[in-house]
């Protein structure tokens, strides 16, 4: 399922991933990409990056007078007003967003029958007294965090989908992690250390093929349950959003679709090449004719400075077993951990370097620089995402 269950994030050590499916490591391996040109242009200041920009003394100093903000503003870099952001996905983001696309590939389209609540069966006295008013109860578990199932339950958090006897995980699908998004920017916690979280570092659009596409899913889940942050607009990439200060406001993804293309190595794709293989006498199927496909269990991280090149399996690095800190990715949270104290060094920046010597990765993520990042995802989740159960249990290791 290409995420670590619940139950094996405290042996994690911030060496294996969490979630490795195909955004999310996306949006790891551009923030990896990112702190890499930090570092860069922390150690030579005479060098220049197409992605980023130093801001100004000026404009920091007009930040930090003119705001009235209370949180910290203070990065070195920001994203370049003249670059946007955009993130094609070859198969409809897990979650929300995919959800008619599920239902239309069941033979039977039938609504499950929600599970009967885990409450215990009232007492006797209870029994006796149903006139007067009992305390609500919670929902079932199962309809808090859903992965695939149930899939007449629309507009809510789920979690990653999985086979019913995977052992369970907390990890959200990719639909509610591009949601937020919508809220925090694409940078990670680390990163909008570094870079402020301005218009450029937000995703711009999310690329999808038409067969790969629901308007009524995309709609739903990037617009219509992040209304009451996004502005109410209703449509994808409308509305003006809330803003909380610190740099950070909504700022909603468009959906943009490719008619007629695919990526070659899509399950479309693929099933296209083996029909033009059998139709030219070349095979390429079964002797029955049906092309039979499996999940692979590796996924590849790379960014174009090729800084970034790795193959995982199970979270971790290609033939290394467990959670020995030699298996660590370099989109891991060990290894960026270790990245932005980098760095915070190059810049000799010691408000960063003192928030980044914390004892614990939870301490670091818990720092007063960090205060609006946190304030983002709270409101985001409590009022736009609500449901969303934090995956916590990997946050108390050490560099």
């Amino acid at each position: 399922m290409k995420c670590l269950p619940a139950s094996k994030l405290p042996y994690a050590n911030g060496v294996a991933l969490h979630d490795w499916h195909a955004e999310v490591l996306a949006l790891r391996a551009f923030n990896r990409f990112v702190l890499d040109e930090c570092r860069r242009l922390a150690q030579d200041r005479t060098a220049g990056s197409d992605f980023l920009r130093r801001r100004t003394h000026e404009e920091l100093s007009a930040l930090s007078s003119n705001s009235h903000s209370p949180f910290w503003s203070g990065q070195s870099f920001a994203w370049r007003e003249d670059r946007t952001l955009h993130m094609y996905c070859s198969e409809a983001p897990c979650g929300d967003a995919s959800m008619e696309l599920i239902m239309s590939s069941q033979e039977d389209a039938t609504p499950w029958a929600s599970p009967p609540s885990p409450s215990p069966s009232p007492s006797p006295t209870q029994s006796q007294s149903q006139s007067q008013p009992q305390p609500p109860t919670q929902p079932p578990p199962v309809l808090r965090l859903l992965g695939r199932g149930y899939f007449s339950h629309l507009g809510i958090v789920r979690r990653k989908p999985s086979r019913p006897d995977a052992p369970p995980t907390h990890s959200k699908s990719c639909s509610d992690k591009l949601a937020l998004k919508q809220c925090t920017s694409a940078l990670s916690s680390l990163a909008a250390l570094f870079v402020a979280p301005a218009a450029g570092a937000y995703l711009a659009s999310i690329v999808l093929p038409a067969s790969q596409f629901s308007a009524e899913g995309c709609r739903r889940c990037f617009a219509t349950r992040m209304g009451v942050v996004g502005g109410g607009g209703g449509e994808v990439g409308e509305g003006k959003g809330r803003e909380w200060g610190g740099g950070y406001g909504f700022a909603g993804v468009r959906v943009v679709v490719t008619a007629g293309e695919e990526f070659e190595f899509s399950r479309r794709g693929i099933l296209a090449a083996a029909a033009a293989a059998a139709g030219g006498g070349g095979g390429g199927g079964k002797e029955d004719g049906e092309v039979r496909m499996a999940a692979s269990n590796l996924a590849v991280a790379w960014t174009m400075d090729g800084a970034v090149e790795e193959g995982l399996i199970g979270g971790v690095l290609q033939g290394r077993r467990g959670v020995d800190v030699k298996g660590a990715s370099l989109v891991s949270r060990r290894r960026m951990w270790m990245a932005a104290v980098e760095v915070a060094a190059a810049l000799g920046d010691e408000e960063i370097m003192r928030e980044l010597r914390k004892g614990t990765y939870d301490e670091v993520k818990e720092g007063a620089l960090l205060e609006a990042r946190r304030k983002v995802k709270e409101e985001a989740r409590a009022e736009a995402l609500k449901g969303w159960v934090r995956n916590t249990g990997d946050g108390g290791f050490s560099l």
